[in-house]
């Protein structure tokens, strides 16, 4: 399902995008629904609260995808550690093939 302004296809047309209406003079005190008098309000007042709705999900995602940084990051350090591990294993045991060479050269 490709519908746009879901959680897997949040919608990416930022504020000035958006057609506003608009502003009518401060002279004018207009105690109407501006909603019947401007066409494309409506669908603004729709798609606010819309965005609105999706905040929540969008906050959630940006802390899913921190939360994996942090996860990969320790991820890779567990590794560099794993390595030196076995680094300093594999050293210790040429040095001990090292000496057992010797000792058996000298005999």
């Amino acid at each position: 399902m490709n519908t746009v302004g879901t959680i897997d296809h949040p919608a990416t047309h930022g504020p000035a995008m958006r057609p506003f209406p608009k502003p009518e003079s401060a002279m004018t005190l207009n105690t109407d629904n501006h909603a019947s008098t401007q066409p494309g309000a409506t669908a603004l007042l729709q798609n606010r609260t819309r965005d609105m709705q999706l905040i929540p999900e969008a906050m959630a995602r940006a802390h899913m995808r921190e939360r994996m940084r942090e996860a990969e990051s320790e991820q890779l350090g567990h590794r560099v550690i794993t390595a030196r591990r076995m680094q300093r294993r594999a050293e210790r045991a040429s040095l001990r093939a090292r000496r057992a060479l010797a000792l058996a050269i000298m005999q």
